[in-house]
This record gives structure tokens, sequence and C-alpha cells, in this order.
């Protein structure tokens, strides 16, 4: 019966895990950020390969440093930079990409609710005191026009 109880729980625990939003965000991002994947595999391919094969050749696997005294097929130490420039290149498209239309937009948006909620609460604040000052004032004319009741004597204001 123990057990079962920790299984159920152990279950629950589980249930509680996927249930939170972080799982399903991450979920989304990985979708997401599979597909975009592919978005810039085609760049890469279709418009920085060529313009790298404009100076040597379109795929840069085929860029290499032998560090043996043979390198034919595969035979010898091969430096395979090409691949590593490939991937480099990938990166800091996906990274810019994701920044200038991602994150800038999101950190714009972010500042600009955050300062029309300030501005709104700094509105609010003034609303306030200007009803505080006025309600000083009537309590000051009330004060005022009860000292002065109390000067003229009971026959005040039945004229």
């Amino acid at each position: 019966m123990s057990e079962n109880k920790k299984e159920s729980s152990v279950l629950q625990g589980f249930k509680a895990f996927l249930m939170r939003g972080n799982v399903v965000d991450l979920a989304v991002a990985v979708v997401i950020g599979a597909a975009f994947t592919n978005i810039v595999n085609s760049v890469v391919k279709g418009i920085i390969n060529p313009l790298v094969g404009a100076i040597g050749t379109q795929n840069l696997d085929h860029y290499s440093s032998c560090l043996s005294s043979s390198c034919e097929g595969e035979e010898g130490i091969q430096i395979l930079w090409g691949s590593v420039l490939g991937a480099t290149l990938s990166f800091v498209i996906t990274a810019a990409v994701v920044y200038f239309l991602m994150v800038l937009p999101m950190a714009k948006y972010l500042a600009r609710m955050e300062a029309r909620r300030k501005a709104k609460e700094s509105t609010h604040e003034v609303i306030e005191v200007t009803e505080l000052e006025v309600l000083k004032e009537i309590r000051d004319a009330l004060v005022a026009q009860q000292q002065q009741g109390g000067q003229q004597g009971p026959g005040y204001g039945g004229r």
C-alpha cells in the first residue's frame, strides 16, 4: 500500500511538472528553434556559401589544413576548419536574427510598458496628493467657520 502511495505521489509530481508553464514554453521554444534551424541553414547554403564561394569553394567543408606530410583521401591528419567556420557563421546568423527580431523588440516593448506603468502611478499619486490637499482645505474652512460661529454667538446665521 505504501509503495502504491509513493507511485501516486511521483505521478502527481510528474503531472505538476508537466503542467507548469515553463515546460510548455520550453516545448514551444524547441519546436520553433527546430523550424528556425531550417531557415538559418537555407540562408547559409543559399547566401553565405555562394559569397564564400566567390573567393573559393561554396562547400565550406572542403576548407582544411593538413598537419601530416601527406593528406590524400582519408590518410593524414586534417583539420577541417571550414566546417567550424560554417557552424560559426550559422550560429552568428541565428544569434543576430534572434536578437534583432525577438529580443530587442521585446525589450523595447517591456521598457515602454514599464514607462507607461510608472507614468500612470505618478499621475495617480499626484491625484491623491491633490485630493488630500482639497480635503485639508475643506477641514481648515470648517474649523475656521466653527471658530467664527463661536465668536458671533448663538444668533449667527439666523438673520
